[in-house]
């Protein structure tokens, strides 16, 4: 397998077009910054290229003052002198609008300045050059060709403009040498001009690819700091202080006093809590963290890691303090000595992450765990006062057939048209968010109005109803909508949640373009589920269940490095069901297990014909995990099948380590120790906290499709979140696996982007035993079966 690469910020592949400003390329490389950095190399040179067209045109002037008519060399030289200050005026006008950010067309529109500078030098070869003496000749082309060549060097971060010039200026000198006769000057002048093209054409684009690198290593450095906090050293962001009994600084570090804003000769015996509080001393608006400090010091209670706010010139900082008491043989207490540093930026950076997990990439709305902490929040109000809260889910009729005949990126872009819709209806009394996929919901605060709550659920179904323009497309879709009341309908978020699933398929089985309200004889899914389930009791038993399997690749080869072991249902009846509906109810009836177990040893009796280089990777549930015979189970099929531990590859999500009080975490180190490898799926997309990342020891992380998605579209969280992953992974020494690759610019998406390994659609659909069989007999052959 080939090494990853040392970087996820490959150097952007700089398009010639894209260099002239002619059009937009459709990549992740923000063009923005990229053509300021243009400009304002251009305005920068401004004044010399007037100064350069000045001085030429005054030594032209010179030249040709006795040979030429008077009138034809003023008229020359004054509109050449208007021409050249317009197009300076032009440059430096747009400097402060382009100062970070320039358009296309403000690149583009350049060019107007090169063919008016070169009309006018233009001029001068044709009109005066022709009937001149050798001298004035040779003198008129010396100006030109060092005013060429200057332009080719100044002017070269707008190629566009600076080509134009030249072509027109070479292309007037060489039609003047024609016109006398000088066939072998006119060749060597056109030489010169190309070469002039080809420097100008090749330095801005070194001009653009440094300023696109920088632009990379700034975009990484602010990622990764999200994640990976530099040392406190390098940030010289700790210091150490020290009180007396009385609370009184003494020996104070310039550090300290440097951080909180005082001189450090004057520090030493003033209050501590004083100078920490600032100017709320006097108005005793004192900061809960400064009253715990406080209560520490006055009961000399050792502490750590105290949190409290502190204001440094006006500015508000967060300070962490750590202390102990100190004790002397002969005098008893005597103070404390502790060390403090500034968390501001770190706990910045823990806000934004935390603000990344709570909301959705695609459409900007609160995802399901903001929902569900919305919800709960709503309900213990409404228990606290004796009201009512409200949960509505919405489903989108029709989208399915979207995705399905239009593709993913035009669904993507219709679900964001959805959530604006939904969001200019909303009050203060009310949270849109999306759930997932097609899904939304909607708590509300206080449903203590029926008939209110009636009409916000007729209303996102007409508003949702309403045709949609995406690209060339007009569109036509619906909604669906379940109601559920608490604590009515459910005393926790879970229970109301469930109930307004209910009443969602019940408009669902009506047709939908409806909405219910949750009853309590709503029965028709829970009639559904409990016939599946008694098939799904008897599905391994009559050999109804089968594998499939998807390749997994290497990013950087294309080679088959895996294959992911995918579970199908076929009822000889219903004929197949969805995993999205069959396993989900495993885990709820307790099937699960058995039915992983099955899995697990049907997956490894078949990768032991595979090639020695190829692994199987098989999903795990929880409730597995939970179960104390899992790791008996998994080192019995490691026997009995032969094969190694080390080709084996367990998939587990973030929802193992969400139950407190059970054996997840042991359980994956017991398991771990039998020499498998763990990966960790769809992460990103649930609760995705770090803890357990260092905890357990997982060799890989897999980036969900959504992300993978979200970053072919250029949307700017989903490319943060990939590259904070990636780069989280790298310091971790894991690799990372992007799903859902369904286009070779993804994939080469995500192979700048630093992941190691890549799945999906485009290098293989899920496939059948013998097929996978002859992919991983043979893995050097390509992985590509879509």
């Amino acid at each position: 397998m080939a090494s990853p690469p040392t970087s996820q910020f490959a150097a952007p592949r700089i398009d010639a077009r894209a260099l002239l400003g002619l059009y937009d390329p459709a990549d992740a490389t923000d063009w923005a910054p990229i053509r300021a950095a243009q400009m304002n190399a251009g305005s920068q040179l401004a004044l010399f290229m007037l100064g350069a067209n000045l001085i030429g045109a005054a030594l032209v002037v010179m030249i040709f003052a006795q040979a030429a008519p008077l009138w034809q060399i003023a008229g020359w030289s004054v509109l050449l002198g208007v021409v050249a200050t317009a197009v300076a005026v032009r440059r430096l006008a747009s400097r402060h609008r382009t100062a970070s950010d320039a358009s296309l067309s403000d690149v583009r529109d350049t060019f107007i300045d090169g063919i008016a500078l070169g009309a006018v030098w233009s001029v001068a070869p044709l009109l005066f050059g022709t009937d001149s003496d050798h001298g004035a000749l040779l003198g008129l082309y010396s100006v030109l060709a060092v005013l060429m060549a200057s332009a080719a060097v100044a002017m070269a971060a707008l190629p566009l403009a600076t080509l134009l010039f030249l072509g027109i200026v070479g292309g007037a000198t060489t039609a003047s040498f024609i016109v006398m006769g000088l066939e072998s000057v006119a060749a060597t002048t056109t030489l010169f001009t190309v070469l002039l093209m080809i420097g100008c054409f090749a330095r801005g684009r070194a001009l653009v690819v440094i300023r696109a690198g920088e632009i990379a290593l700034a975009e990484r450095d602010e990622t990764v700091s999200l994640l990976l906090r530099e040392t406190e050293q390098e940030n010289n962001a700790d210091w150490l202080w020290e009180i007396d009994a009385q609370r009184r600084v003494v020996r104070a570090s310039p550090r300290f006093a440097r951080s909180i804003g005082v001189d450090p000769n004057s520090i030493n015996g003033r209050g501590f809590l004083e100078i920490l509080a600032g100017p709320t001393w006097e108005a005793g608006n004192f900061a809960g963290g400064l009253r715990d400090l406080a209560g520490k010091l006055k009961a000399r209670e050792a502490f750590r890691d105290l949190l409290l706010p502190v204001y440094v010139d006006g500015e508000e900082r967060w300070w962490e303090m750590s202390a102990s008491p100190r004790i002397a043989e002969d005098r008893g207490f005597i103070g404390f000595r502790g060390v403090g540093s500034d968390v501001t930026e770190r706990r910045a950076s823990a806000d934004k992450i935390t603000r990344m997990a709570r909301y959705d990439t695609l459409t900007g709305l609160p995802n399901r765990l903001l929902i569900h902490e919305s919800l709960g929040h709503a309900m213990a109000e409404a228990e606290k006062w004796g009201s009512r809260c409200g949960f509505m889910m919405i489903d989108l009729d029709r989208f399915k057939a979207v995705n399905d005949t239009l593709g993913h990126p035009v669904g993507d872009r219709l679900l964001g048209r959805v959530s604006e819709r939904l969001k200019l209806l909303m009050t203060d009394n009310e949270m849109i968010g999306r759930l997932g996929g097609d899904e939304f919901a909607v708590v509300i605060r206080d449903a203590s109005d029926s008939t209110a709550i009636e009409q916000l659920a007729r209303t996102i179904i007409t508003s949702l109803s309403e045709p949609y323009d995406v690209d060339q497309y007009t569109l036509y879709i619906g909604a669906s909508v379940g109601v559920a009341v608490g604590p009515r309908d459910g005393r926790t978020p879970e229970m109301l949640i469930r109930s307004a699933d209910l009443a969602l398929y019940r408009s669902k089985d009506a047709g939908g373009g409806t909405f219910h309200a949750y009853e309590p004889h709503l029965h028709l899914q829970a009639e559904e589920r409990r016939v599946l389930e008694i098939a799904l009791r008897g599905a391994l038993d009559k050999n109804e269940l089968h594998l499939v399997y998807q390749p997994v690749v290497d990013a950087g080869t294309g080679l088959l490095t895996g294959f992911e072991a995918l579970l199908r249902w076929t009822h000889p009846e219903l004929g197949p069901i969805s995993p999205g509906k069959f396993v989900p109810l495993a885990e709820d009836a307790r099937l699960i297990v058995p039915i992983g177990e099955w899995v697990l040893r049907t997956a490894c009796d078949e990768a032991v014909r595979w090639s020695s280089d190829v692994r199987v990777a098989v999903n795990v549930s929880a409730e597995q995990l939970h179960d104390p015979g899992y790791v008996t189970v998994v080192a019995q099929a490691l026997a009995q099948s032969g094969l190694p531990a080390n080709r084996l590859e367990l998939e587990v999500t973030e929802s193992v380590f969400m139950r407190e009080g059970t054996n997840a975490t042991r359980t994956l180190e017991r398991l771990l120790d039998l020499g498998i490898r763990l990966s960790l799926d769809d992460f990103g997309t649930g609760y995705s906290s770090l803890g357990y990342l260092s905890r357990t020891r997982f060799s890989t992380i897999k980036i969900d499709r959504s992300f993978v998605q979200g970053a072919s579209k250029g949307v700017k969280e989903a490319l943060a979140i990939i590259r904070a992953v990636v780069a989280l992974a790298q310091s971790l020494g894991m690799a990372t696996t992007a799903e859902g690759v369904e286009t070779e610019d993804e994939h080469l998406m995500v192979q700048q982007l630093g992941c190691t390994k890549v799945q999906g659609f485009y290098f293989g659909r899920p496939l059948p035993v013998a097929e996978a069989r002859a992919l991983a007999v043979d893995p050097a052959s390509t992985a590509r079966a879509a």
